[in-house]
């Protein structure tokens, strides 16, 4: 189950967060959120819907804009697709307590093929958002499978 870290780390009888189940992968839409997140460290949670999930990275400093910046992004549990809308206060206590504000939303298209970038370690995307668009991509570590970078690649005008 690709949920079940996610269902292990929180107590829902405490937090509002949704408790989501996987959504068939053929169904999923493709779309994305970041949400600012005032947990013990602020930090910005970037979550893309693949198969059925939402694939979730925490990101330090959060995305840049600017190309030549890399982002270090680390990969977390995979959230269910209604975390896409939650914003609210977590509980003092329970895992990621603090407050979850929605920073940018909106849809993405992979370029990268989505049967292998886990294997490969790279995912390239565009993104379009209200703060974040344009062609991004994902590399991960080699010796740290939790850490990846955030690209943000020059944009080029047709």
């Amino acid at each position: 189950m690709k949920l079940g870290d996610y269902h292990k780390k929180r107590d829902f009888k405490k937090t509002t967060e949704p408790s989501g189940q996987e959504s068939d992968p053929g169904l999923t839409p493709l779309i994305f959120v970041v949400q600012k997140h005032h947990a013990s460290h602020l930090h910005y949670d970037f979550r893309l819907a693949i198969d059925g999930v939402l694939k979730s990275w925490a990101i330090p400093k959060g995305p840049s804009l600017q190309p030549a910046e890399k982002r270090l992004a680390v990969m977390t549990e995979d959230h269910p697709l209604e975390y896409a809308n939650f914003e609210g206060v977590i509980p003092q206590g329970e895992y990621g307590a603090g407050t979850v504000e929605i920073w940018d939303r909106g849809t993405w298209e992979p370029i990268s093929d989505l049967k292998t970038w886990l294997k490969t370690r790279k995912l390239e995307f565009v993104l379009h958002g209200k703060k974040l668009q344009g062609v991004w991509v994902l590399v991960g570590f080699k010796d740290e499978p939790k850490n990846w970078l955030l690209i943000k690649k020059k944009d080029i005008l047709l």
